[in-house]
């Protein structure tokens, strides 16, 4: 089960490398990964590109990664860790505001992700392979719903339970879908729409929360 304190892209690896070089090799398989991904999609993505672009003979790709599923999960549990993270950053340096300022910045972060990460925008937290890509008992996006509870427990003290996280779980619903749709519409994400998305999760999350 992922969680904030135990995410981590090793979860899917056949052997966790132990040193800097063996680590380095990783990252270069998911960066190669996440480029392909843009290009060509999950369908067309095959063991031997991925090692071919990281420029690893495709023995040491095997040695961490069973198969090119494995590669695209710990790609997305990094996804997902690197989110959290930024979310986190934003929070521990008292830059986040209250807490629906610092839900508009989450909005933001993840709107930035799609924009900037190379195979973000194909993959996201993994639901082009699998809803259940990250945890194989919770969905993607609960998982998503789960982490940003913590942290708004951690940060503004509202009290963890079932009305927390299925109002996050709704707003990360919400969320997705209508970014989805911006990008749909335009490659750098159409405006008119993310203002919506972030107009939409913010009255929503005031009415179920304030």
């Amino acid at each position: 089960m992922v969680t904030q304190a135990d995410s981590s892209p090793m979860g899917p690896l056949r052997r966790v490398p132990v040193q800097g070089r063996s680590l380095a090799r990783v990252n270069r398989m998911l960066d190669a990964c996440a480029a392909l991904l843009d290009e060509g999609g999950y369908e067309g993505l095959t063991t031997t590109q991925v090692a071919d672009r990281a420029g690893v003979a495709i023995g040491s790709l095997y040695q961490f990664f069973p198969d090119k599923r494995a590669i695209v999960q710990a790609l997305a549990m990094r996804n997902l860790e690197a989110y959290v993270a930024r979310v986190q950053a934003r929070l521990a340096s008292g830059a986040g505001g209250d807490w629906l300022e610092t839900v508009e910045a989450a909005i933001d972060d993840f709107i930035d992700m799609h924009r900037t990460t190379p195979g973000f925008r194909t993959l996201r937290f993994g639901d082009v392979v699998d809803r259940n890509l990250i945890d194989e008992e919770r969905d993607n996006d609960t998982v998503i719903a789960e982490e940003l509870s913590l942290l708004m427990v951690r940060y503004f003290g509202m009290p963890d339970g079932p009305r927390l996280r299925l109002a996050l779980l709704v707003a990360v619903e919400l969320a997705d879908g209508l970014v989805k749709l911006a990008f749909r519409r335009d490659p750098r994400g159409d405006p008119e729409i993310l203002a919506e998305a972030r107009q939409v999760v913010r009255n929503y999350l005031a009415r179920k929360l304030a």
